[in-house]
């Protein structure tokens, strides 16, 4: 795939990590240019770098929006029509400070982006781990693999995305439409405020899937 890069931070450098490997070609964009080059010489292989615009370009197949919440919309609404028909991926999550999430009573993240860039084929991925997380090579629990929940409208593109996941070393779980990436994004605020603020497991408040009705449908007593 032909991937456009937007930003330069810790996201966009671990996925870019993964699909540089899987023999993606991508374009890295960023307001400051230098850092763009800087970024797209640590990953190597088939890998350019220019300004935002360049790299929304250069995503023929799919655009990485991997930006600050309050900065998304913005940015996408200056490209245009450079966005036309092509995968945006959402990673963003709109948490603030006491673990607020920043959208709460209106649109999700991922929805802003879908109205700052209505030619574009949105799709909510990746917003649920930290950047280190993504890192791993793969972010593998116990012999599991990790699984990532999407939203999204075009099949088409989340097919493409499913592809981006599994190149990650993840396992790809169907979240819904797009209007359901609200709740990956209060998901991701709910999971930091125990990871971080309580030092709890998030893995924990949920039972295994053969339990997930009630353990009689489980077989269990």
């Amino acid at each position: 795939m032909k991937i456009g890069v937007l930003g330069t931070g810790n996201m966009a450098h671990a996925l870019a990590t993964h699909w540089v490997r899987a023999g993606h070609h991508l374009t890295i964009g960023g307001r400051d240019i230098h850092k763009a080059h800087h970024l797209a010489a640590r990953l190597g292989g088939a890998t350019t770098a220019g300004d935002l615009r360049a790299a929304a370009e250069g995503g023929q197949d799919v655009v990485l929006a991997a930006l600050p919440f309050d900065a998304g919309a913005d940015v996408l609404r200056d490209l245009g029509a450079a966005l036309d028909g092509k995968v945006l991926l959402d990673c963003s999550n709109p948490v603030g400070p006491g673990f607020r999430l920043l959208t709460d009573g209106g649109p999700s993240a991922a929805q802003l982006l879908a109205a700052a860039a209505p030619g574009a084929h949105v799709v909510k991925a990746f917003n649920l781990c930290h950047e280190d997380v993504w890192r791993m090579r793969p972010p593998v629990f116990d012999g599991r693999p990790l699984a990532v929940p999407l939203c999204g409208d075009d099949p088409a593109a989340l097919a493409l995305v499913r592809q981006l996941i599994r190149d990650v070393g993840c396992e790809p779980v169907p979240g819904g439409g797009l209007e359901r990436a609200g709740l990956l994004e209060a998901t991701a605020a709910l999971f930091i405020a125990l990871w971080v603020g309580e030092g709890a497991d998030a893995q924990a408040i949920a039972p295994p899937l053969a339990y997930a009705t009630g353990p009689a449908n489980a077989g269990g007593a």
